[in-house]
């Protein structure tokens, strides 16, 4: 800091001195003056207040050059700030239908009526201009104590000027309006007309449609759509990402690894050279003074991992059929043949989608967003239902959409409905008595939200009817699964 302190007091001095030169070149009309009133400057050699004749004889642009110089010196030294920032999501699940107080196979606990710290990050992050760094560390108790980084980035941006866009769609040339969040302020329209882009390397989330990579913080929902948390678990993944845009148009491509932190194989990791290829393109406009919409269409195209199996031996199987402890025959006697060992394997998947937005500002109330998306996959799903075509020896095709409403009331409320669906294998089969039908794979909810805030606070309502199709009777017939949920949610933001 001293050092940006002399440069910035020398260029003031030489600054100063450039006002002089310039004085000087302009004398005024002389006047008479007595000699007691003669100015310094005609004093003679040595004497005080004279002024240095290398000094008086420097030339304008010298001066100019010397004080661009350093002011920029004094630029480059300047430290951008380190911003720190987080938040806290700490969940009450009041009831869930599907809770038991019972465990699965492998000694995970069923009960969902529990206090659960959802997502608790805290994110670092410096901007210096052209380059820019981001570090984000998440800890969560979904499955036990977990502290883990879930946000790394090291970025390129041009112009270097122009704030730094989490999301391709982050800039849109649209009027200021009041967020419960942090205010927009209305941009230059200049630095819209004007191309940017962002070039980044590391960990950070899927830019695929809209869903997918918005922020935890800016929903109005507690978690995304089932088909979203399905195709795309938890978002984040390793990759090269270029994003920017032009006028209205807004784009962003990237290759991935394909492995997200949520996923439930190798999450994470890549198991396969190939890697994923994802975009999304698509604009923003504002309509009028009060209405904003953009939308886009996504893709994504990867291979995606069979894991094979190791050799077995031959096994020697006592089956005792009378119960009578002994080896009464050799019929009790069996040979498991062993098998060898199968190759992993890599398969295709991709998947299309389209996201449309639209934002209504209401006098008085406030903005009424509207959302929609669709997705169209195949062997997508890593979250929920993991594909294997491999294993299953045909593709499985996903469809999944979602329509949203949310309405703000005032700065301290904040009302919503969304509707989504998702069916993880469209071309399911099931083997009745005497027939193959296709059998039902999807599943629904609706979710009513309830939100009120403040700046740094909200505390969150949700209630979420669930039509679970996958679910089984007594009897072993497919049958809805209750799986009706109350949430109650705290955050605070830092």
């Amino acid at each position: 800091m001293p050092a940006i302190a002399r440069g910035s007091s020398h260029a003031a001095a030489l600054a100063c001195l450039l006002a002089g030169a310039t004085a000087r070149a302009e004398p005024a009309a002389p006047e008479r003056t007595s000699s007691a009133e003669a100015p310094a400057d005609t004093a003679p050699s040595g004497a005080p207040g004279a002024v240095a004749t290398p000094l008086a004889d420097t030339s304008r642009a010298d001066l100019e050059a010397r004080v661009a110089r350093l002011e920029n010196e004094a630029a480059e030294r300047r430290e951008a700030p380190l911003v720190l920032s987080g938040y806290v999501h700490m969940d009450w699940v009041v009831f869930r239908q599907s809770s038991q107080d019972e465990v699965t196979q492998d000694g995970q606990p069923l009960n969902e009526d529990r206090f659960l710290l959802r997502r608790a990050r805290l994110r670092a992050e410096r901007d210096y201009g052209l380059f820019h760094g981001a570090f984000e560390v998440d800890a969560n108790t979904l499955n036990g104590p977990q502290l883990r980084p879930i946000n790394a980035e090291a970025s390129f941006k041009w112009p270097a000027s122009r704030a730094y866009p989490r999301t391709p769609w982050a800039h849109d040339p649209s009027p200021p309006r009041v967020s419960w969040d942090a205010p927009r302020e209305k941009s230059d329209a200049r630095d819209h007309d004007a191309p940017w882009f962002m070039v980044t390397a590391g960990l950070f989330r899927t830019p695929f449609g809209f869903e997918v990579p918005e922020s935890e913080r800016e929903r109005p929902w507690l978690e995304r759509a089932t088909m979203s948390a399905a195709m795309f678990p938890q978002s984040f993944d390793l990759g090269l990402r270029v994003l920017g845009g032009y006028r209205f148009l807004r784009y962003a491509f990237a290759i991935m690894n394909g492995d997200p932190i949520g996923e439930r194989t190798f999450p994470g990791r890549d198991p396969n050279e190939s890697k994923d290829l994802v975009f999304r393109i698509g604009g923003a406009t504002a309509v009028t003074e009060r209405i904003r919409v953009d939308g886009g269409l996504s893709g994504v195209s990867g291979r995606g991992f069979h894991r094979g199996t190791a050799a077995t031996k031959d096994l020697m199987q006592w089956q005792d059929s009378n119960a009578d402890g002994i080896v009464d025959n050799t019929t009790e006697i069996q040979v498991i043949p062993g098998s060898p060992a199968t190759p992993s394997e890599s398969f295709k998947r991709f998947a299309v989608g389209a996201d449309l937005r639209a934002t209504i500002t209401l006098p008085t109330l406030g903005d009424l967003h509207l959302r929609a998306e669709v997705v169209r996959g195949n062997n997508l799903d890593r979250g929920l239902f993991v594909s294997d075509p491999v294993a299953m020896t045909r593709d499985l095709r996903q469809l999944g959409y979602y329509l949203g409403a949310s309405q703000e009331i005032t700065r301290w409320a904040l009302v919503g409905v969304r509707y989504d669906r998702y069916d993880p294998d469209a071309d399911a089969r099931e083997q009745e008595p005497f027939a193959l039908v296709p059998r039902d794979t999807s599943m629904s909810t609706w979710s009513f939200s309830a939100t009120g805030r403040t700046r740094v606070a909200r505390l969150v309502a949700q209630y979420d009817r669930r039509q679970n199709a996958l679910g089984r009777d007594t009897s072993g017939r497919p049958t809805t699964l209750a799986d009706d949920s109350f949430t109650l949610r705290a955050e605070v933001r830092f």
